[in-house]
């Protein structure tokens, strides 16, 4: 593992930032966020009463209900999970693989991250037998686990976790006494919305779940820091409130006024926010799909992508061609492709896989380029593949797994 801790490889500053969407910033949500930047006065911390409202209702729609002394918003997802992670105290269970950012933020905190594996249907939630087996594990080394964080629309692997995979990992962790911490910024990019369940581990045992909901999942652009989380009800509820405005006070996260002014429109879930998180959607899903087609016909594995805008794919069974190029580990898979695709191919190890094997996340956003005006053409066409510039695109990503299938075949040993 020594190897990725070199300059420009290992260190944090480098991760892999969340798949963003290439596309243009919605015009209303500009507007909204220009007509508040005259405002000289800081927004308190956690956020003020139109944001917290906002979220309010944007969980309500889904189910969720919650008071605005329940919700507490920070500039991004990484601030509250700092502030989550101080407040509960205690050693941290994450999902390998997990999202890049969920484990530096418990080390930046001195607690370990310990790792558990998946089921095979699904990243991003633990295996509930590997998470009891690593939990008592951990207590018998002395440790005190006491956070779990898990995602059901996950980022690394893009997809979705079924409700009884999901039920049955809760009831381990709640067992155990384990405080969940959902990541759902990517539950509104489910791919298809109408044949996908997404169940909220919060409606199952909403008094040992934190929601945290980073906008740049749907709703706002990546620039434009801003999240909110749902903490319980009830008096244990309010005590990590107040512990985590605590934390972000300290930190200074507060979320810019006029960012915060844009956070609480597009929470509000206006028709032009929803008909472009839709569109948004549609795109990128076509080309996910496309993309997990491209990979999988060149012999790589890869689960179909169910969310997001991103596939995970492992080329182990390509491994013989790509050790033919010097490509052994994920930091080499990395440079590989980052330099034949000519876009970000951030290697599994930067989601706490392991460093030999040969995963790696590719995001879709990369492949649409082009102007605004070309990019607004894709999110009204139903075939972007008819575009130049996405067509050219997935063209040459499909040349280049094409060309590691060839070379594997030359390389297998003849029968």
């Amino acid at each position: 593992m020594s190897r990725t801790a070199t300059e420009g490889h290992g260190p944090v500053r480098f991760g892999p930032p969340l798949p963003g969407d290439g596309l243009p910033v919605l015009p209303e949500a500009a507007e909204v966020l220009a007509a508040a930047a005259s405002r000289a006065t800081e927004e308190p911390v956690g956020g003020g009463p139109a944001l917290l409202e906002a979220a309010c209702g944007y969980w309500a729609r889904r189910g969720l209900t919650a008071a605005p002394r329940q919700v507490a918003a920070a500039p991004g997802s990484p601030a509250l999970l700092v502030a989550l992670t101080a407040a509960i105290g205690g050693d941290v269970l994450v999902p390998r693989p997990c999202a890049a950012w969920w484990a530096p933020y418990a080390r930046l905190l001195g607690r370990p991250a310990f790792h558990v594996a998946t089921p095979a249907e699904c990243g991003g939630v633990p295996d509930p037998y590997a998470l009891l087996e690593t939990v008592r594990r951990v207590r018998h080394e002395g440790g005190d686990p006491r956070l779990l964080v898990l995602s059901v629309a996950d980022d690394p692997t893009a997809t979705v976790a079924p409700p009884d995979v999901l039920h049955e990992t809760l009831e381990a962790a709640t067992g155990e006494g384990l405080h969940l911490v959902s990541d759902e910024t990517w539950r509104d990019t489910l791919h298809d919305p109408h044949g996908t369940v997404l169940l909220s581990p919060a409606e199952m045992l909403p008094e040992h779940v934190t929601v945290v909901t980073d906008l740049a999942g749907a709703l706002l652009p990546p620039g434009w820091p801003a999240a909110v989380a749902r903490l319980p009800a009830g008096d244990g509820g309010d005590g990590l409130h107040a512990r985590v405005l605590d934390v972000l006070t300290a930190l200074g996260a507060r979320v810019a006024a006029p960012v915060a002014a844009a956070a609480a429109y597009a929470l509000a879930e206006p028709e032009p926010v929803t008909a472009r998180a839709a569109a948004a959607v549609r795109l990128h899903a076509r080309v996910a799909a496309a993309v997990h087609t491209a990979v999988v016909d060149a012999g790589a594995v890869a689960r179909p992508p169910q969310a997001g805008r991103h596939v995970y794919a492992d080329l182990d069974p390509l491994r013989a061609a790509l050790s033919a190029r010097g490509v052994g580990d994920a930091q080499e898979l990395e440079d590989f492709l980052a330099v034949r695709l000519g876009m970000p191919a951030p290697g599994g190890h930067r989601f706490g896989d392991d460093l030999g094997a040969l995963r790696v996340r590719l995001s879709t956003g990369p492949l649409l380029g082009g102007t605004d005006a070309e990019l607004e053409e894709c999110l009204r066409t139903a075939e972007p593949f008819e575009l130049p510039h996405p067509r050219r695109a997935m063209i040459h990503l499909k040349a280049v797994f094409d060309d590691l299938r060839d070379d594997a075949q030359r390389w297998e040993s003849p029968r």
